[in-house]
């Protein structure tokens, strides 16, 4: 099979404006979430989220800003960050560059913006490039459209997997000879009064208003659901031999990726994580590892009383008891669409570095909480293979294993 290596990482966060940035938070055990001060945050039952670190204004001309939804500007930035990390030039031949990059929710705060303005101001005040802005191919259209990429644009939207699911695609497309290069990844920014107020009436965030840097909590006994956070990751995925001939550092080997469906309900997790657990089976066995090679796992752990144990059932069934596993978005919230990349990256980092970063505010751990976790202070490991997992509403199920280079 097709050998697959991670050559590029990009990111913007909560934690920083780049991987460097948001890696060194990682490991220090850096909370990104605060307390709203927006006005149409206050009524609200949950008012803490993990906004951007660095705001795209510092980063993109204005020019940019006001043609791009807040998803794509980010989505743009980490995969610049991307490219020039992997060292790719204009000099690539597009015919074999792909693109695979989703959002999970896409540009919702366009379209509330623009509807705004509709009503108030009328038809001729909507911006025209409305539509550009809050379809949810957008994120792909415009990383596409900026590396000219012609092997295929594609733009998965499966929730909170989404961004994971583009990195198994990605991987797909160069295993079937489609591509040589793939920027693959996620990102999400919808951190406004609509999301945030579906997502409570559904009491599926914290409310720990009053303590918003300890709100995310995975598998702590007294976790009450997860904080919303924004950010976009990217990778470039590429051909090993094609990485090789041009010089590439290479981060990482793509060894296994799998994909599965609850068929169970909308958005309860099977509490049993069947699907979750075909995900991973599915990634140990293409990569063609024994399950006791995998030191670590970035569980998707969003910090809600049900998902959180749900997960862990999965992973001590299909990998073992032996794994160190991590909740990066204790630090990070939740990035939704962008939160599978933004963890694969950590995954990789932790391989590359040696270093699982730690779960932070993990003071009572649940009961039934019987593996071990890099609690609080980051570990100091050697890793040869790490597992990613994500999972969305709708039953999505995607697992990532990544192995040292």
């Amino acid at each position: 099979m097709t050998e697959v290596v991670v050559t590029g990482l990009g990111a913007t966060t909560p934690l920083g404006g780049d991987v460097a940035s948001t890696w060194e938070a990682l490991v220090a055990g850096r909370s990104g979430v605060h307390l709203l001060q927006h006005e149409w945050a206050q009524e609200l039952p949950c008012r803490i989220a993990a906004e951007l670190a660095v705001e795209p204004s510092e980063v993109l001309p204005r020019v940019r800003l006001r043609r791009l939804d807040r998803s794509e500007q980010i989505a743009l930035i980490a995969a610049q960050q991307a490219w020039d990390d992997a060292g790719l030039n204009d000099d690539l031949e597009k015919e074999r560059l792909g693109v695979v990059f989703g959002s999970g929710i896409g540009g919702a705060l366009t379209l509330l913006a623009q509807d705004d303005i509709l009503e108030q101001k009328g038809a001729r005040s909507v911006s025209p490039f409305t539509v550009p802005m809050l379809m949810p191919n957008g994120p792909a259209a415009v990383v596409g459209l900026e590396f000219h990429a012609k092997a295929g644009v594609h733009a998965p939207t499966s929730a909170c997997a989404t961004s994971a699911e583009a990195i198994s695609w990605a991987a797909d497309m160069i295993r079937v000879g489609r591509a040589d290069v793939v920027v693959a990844g996620g990102s999400e920014a919808v951190i406004g009064g609509l999301p945030m107020a579906g997502f409570s009436s559904m009491k599926a965030m914290s409310t720990r208003n009053d303590d918003p840097e300890h709100a995310s909590r995975p598998w702590d006994r007294d976790r009450d659901g997860f904080v919303m956070g924004e950010g976009a990751g990217a990778l470039i995925l590429e051909r090993r031999d094609h990485a090789e001939a041009r010089g590439a550092k290479i981060y990482a080997v793509v060894a296994g990726t799998g994909l599965t469906s609850d068929g169970f309900d909308i958005v309860q997790p099977d509490p049993e994580c069947r699907g979750g657990g075909r995900a991973m089976a599915a990634a140990i066995k293409q990569a063609g590892i024994d399950p006791k090679e995998i030191g670590h796992v970035n569980a998707h752990a969003t910090s809600t009383p049900v998902g959180d144990m749900a997960e862990v059932k999965g992973i001590k069934r299909e990998v073992g008891d032996h794994v160190v596993l991590t909740a990066t978005k204790s630090m990070t919230g939740h990035l939704l669409g962008g939160a599978g990349a933004v963890e694969s990256i950590a995954a990789i980092m932790a391989i590359v570095e040696g270093v699982i970063p730690p779960t932070i505010n993990l003071e009572n751990p649940d009961p039934a909480l019987d593996l071990d976790v890099a609690a609080n202070e980051a570990r100091k490991v050697d890793l040869n293979a790490a597992l990613n997992t994500a999972f969305g509403f709708g039953g999505h199920n995607a697992a990532l294993l990544f192995t040292k280079a």
